[in-house]
């Protein structure tokens, strides 16, 4: 993949200080500040370090040694509950700043009013008297019993919050995908394939975690879906052929008339994208890589157009929307796989009516569906512009921590109509 050595060094820098962070704070607030015994804090640096280390290192060492990618899943699994501690733990942090403030200004008396001198009464001494203010009112002294208290119940209070999101994200990431249908007019598309049916899968994620089992019911719902065109807009795997090619090999009984056609993500640059081409086009799907197809016939088609992933663009291989539409016939229809939800603008303008894309997961799991929401203009979900359309996969597996919370994984039915 062709990045910037300065982009990723800053952005492993960037997340590793945020790491070590929210671990400091996580120790400070679940370790010492609801014991003073030495032991309990030695323990909490010894666990969040022991956390937080391998975090740090997952990125890199999954890349160097790809049988260590299990260890790395646990530690996203940890990135999550951390997550989830770090905000249960902030949000009763602020209710308990907010009572404190509220009992503070209660239990303040206001001061009494002076009455202001009558100014035809010359004044008296008394009244030329310099005034001493009063002493500021005595801080009373903290209750450190109390405090230990709400440290402690704050602190379980976050446990248990952070283990019931955590739990429910991972139940919905192993629950089969929802599947969500469209319809979806499309410009030139002969009336003979009104109708016309894609089931589109992407970011399914093939790994240590997904697996056969996982993939067999992933086609099965697929198929009970009696698509015409099956579409896998990338990031199908990661890991390596020789590791994956058993649980890839499922893809093989998709039922569709018109076939299975594949793109590339980013991350099948990761484990070698050529070679996952040659793998998937031994397993009888069509793979498209900057180039298209014509499904259909002389009663009526259209194309189905697919490019490689827009992060590689500037490479030798890599998001090459002119070398895909190449000889094309512009009068006809057209749907494009892209990965990512980017160059929107200019592929509709080039005559692609519909593009299926993936890459957001929709953020996968709360908050960073927020970011991810403030991050992509078109995050999840189907867009419209005039009679061009948009589609956006939340993905149909996971990627890094096993969560989904507020971003179910989907498996979509699109319905083509003339």
């Amino acid at each position: 993949m062709v990045e910037s050595p300065l982009r990723i060094i800053l952005f492993i820098l960037l997340v590793s200080v945020a790491s070590v962070y929210v671990h400091v704070y996580l120790y400070r607030r679940l370790f010492r500040d609801t014991s003073t015994n030495r032991a309990w804090r030695t323990a909490g640096k010894v666990l969040l370090t022991a956390l937080c280390v391998p975090l740090l290192l997952s990125w890199v060492v999954t890349r160097i040694i790809p049988s260590a990618f299990i260890v790395a899943v646990f530690a996203w699994t940890w990135m999550g509950v951390a997550v989830y501690l770090l905000l249960s733990l902030a949000l009763l942090g602020a209710v308990r700043w907010l009572v404190a403030r509220t009992r503070g200004h209660r239990g303040v008396a206001a001061p009494l009013a002076t009455p202001a001198p009558d100014p035809a009464t010359p004044p008296s001494l008394a009244d030329l008297a310099v005034t001493v203010p009063p002493p500021p009112p005595a801080v009373p002294p903290v209750d450190e019993a109390r405090r230990l208290f709400l440290s402690r119940a704050t602190a379980g209070g976050a446990v248990l919050a952070a283990g019931g999101l955590t739990g429910y994200g991972m139940w919905s990431a192993f629950h089969p995908p929802v599947v969500n249908e469209v319809a979806v007019r499309l410009p030139g598309l002969p009336k003979a394939l009104d109708g016309f049916t894609i089931v589109h899968m992407s970011d399914i994620h093939v790994g240590p975690i997904i697996q056969r089992r996982f993939m067999d019911e992933l086609v099965r719902r697929a198929n009970a879906l009696k698509p015409d065109l099956v579409a896998i807009t990338g990031d199908l795997v990661d890991g390596t052929v020789a590791d994956l090619r058993h649980s890839v090999a499922a893809l093989q009984n998709l039922q569709a008339r018109a076939g299975t056609h594949f793109i590339t993500g980013n991350h099948e640059y990761y484990w070698n994208a050529s070679s996952w081409a040659d793998a998937l086009t031994g397993l009888g799907i069509t793979v498209l890589r900057n180039r298209h197809v014509t499904i259909g016939d002389a009663g009526g088609a259209f194309d189905m157009v697919g490019v490689d992933d827009w992060s590689m663009r500037n490479g030798p291989k890599g998001y090459n929307l002119d070398a895909a539409i190449q000889g094309r016939n512009p009068d006809r229809a057209a749907v494009l796989l892209a990965h990512q939800p980017s160059n929107w603008d200019v592929a509709a303008k080039a005559g692609m009516g519909l593009q299926l894309s993936g890459h957001t997961h929709g953020g996968q799991f709360f908050p960073f569906t927020l970011a991810v929401s403030a991050i992509w203009k078109h995050d999840a979900g189907l867009f419209q512009d005039g009679d061009n359309h948009l589609y956006v996969s939340r993905g149909t597996g996971f990627w890094g921590p096993p969560l989904r919370v507020a971003a179910p994984s989907e498996i979509v039915k699109v319905t083509l109509l003339a």
